[in-house]
């Protein structure tokens, strides 16, 4: 039979592997009697654990959700990939490596000294690339997963892509990560439209405690929506094409930018699509390994020109053979 410190631990961690134990289940697994069980259970209450209990004869316990956080029982494995998991996050432009440092620092402080060279080792074989991602502010997006949750109006601050500030009142509907990006598909209620809004952007107001009743959007296409407004709705510079290649063909090809596609034939589409640049739209394009005629868009004529130049002078002579 096991020491009460040693059951203690034991018992929690049986507590964070499974939802629910019934008094009888625990008291096979530590070979105490359901009394005992109850006493630990008690132990763990006063050290801070919030053990929650479900009367009755399939009653039982299960470790909920307390005001504050209890210490966290970890195996071998699980304390290495939390303290390679807080490695890797403090060397990336997040907006939480000093927190993330702060906390790898607190775990390796009591990592035995195996478990520590582990992670040396992990660190030691690997490399990452630096990021130029924007910093990720975890109380703006909090505060806007809090709103959505609670069904609750949310009022902020905007920084436009123009440099522009304004304020916002919206409900708020999903929040969607794209890339190193958080995106809010909300209801404007100034605009009593749809909008999309990047969360590196916003600054949070005080919560208004106002609720509302969620507006139908299947859940499939809230992704699409964003993705549509992000890429499509943005851009200072269109443009018309004749593809060479048939409507499914290309549009295989630019999965997941949105465009608009229209077929001609079974083997020519016209496609309209943009962006901030047309030189960057003339590079991009040049990728896909399929014939382009510009039907509208005379500034991305003259770019996929500049690049023609370019790409001839790069061949050399090779251009002769």
């Amino acid at each position: 039979m096991l020491e009460t410190s040693a059951r203690l631990l034991e018992l929690l961690s049986l507590l964070q592997v499974k939802r629910d134990w019934t008094s009888s289940e625990l008291s096979d697994r530590l070979d105490v009697s359901t009394r005992t069980v109850r006493t630990d259970i008690g132990k763990l209450r006063s050290l801070g654990y919030p053990v929650d209990a479900r009367p009755g004869v399939m009653g039982g316990y299960r470790l909920g959700a307390g005001t504050t956080m209890p210490p966290l029982l970890l195996d071998g494995d699980e304390a290495v990939a939390v303290a390679v998991g807080l490695g890797a996050v403090a060397t990336r432009r997040l907006g939480v490596e000093e927190t993330s440092l702060t906390a790898l620092a607190k775990l390796e402080q009591v990592l035995p000294s195996h478990l520590r060279r582990r992670v040396e080792a992990v660190r030691e074989a690997t490399s990452a690339v630096p990021s130029a991602d924007p910093p990720l502010d975890l109380a703006a997006l909090g505060a806007v997963a809090t709103a959505i949750r609670g069904h609750e109006r949310f009022r902020f601050g905007y920084t436009k892509r123009d440099g522009g500030e304004g304020a916002r009142h919206v409900e708020p509907q999903r929040l969607v990560s794209w890339g190193p990006l958080w995106y809010l598909l909300a209801w404007d209620l100034d605009r009593d439209d749809w909008r999309v809004f990047r969360v590196d952007r916003m600054t949070p107001h005080a919560p208004t405690g106002a609720r509302f009743r969620p507006r139908m959007i299947p859940e499939d296409l809230v992704v699409e929506h964003v993705v549509e407004r992000v890429s499509t709705a943005a851009w200072k510079y269109r443009a018309r094409l004749l593809v060479h290649a048939s409507a499914a063909e290309f549009a295989a090809k630019v999965v997941p930018i949105p465009v608009d596609i229209e077929v001609v034939d079974e083997s020519t589409c016209l496609v309209e699509m943009g962006s901030d640049d047309p030189h960057l739209l003339a590079l991009w394009l040049t990728q896909f390994d399929v014939d382009i005629e510009v039907i509208e868009g005379d500034e991305l004529a003259v770019a996929f020109g500049r690049l023609a130049t370019r790409f001839r002078r790069a061949a050399g002579n090779a251009s002769a053979t």
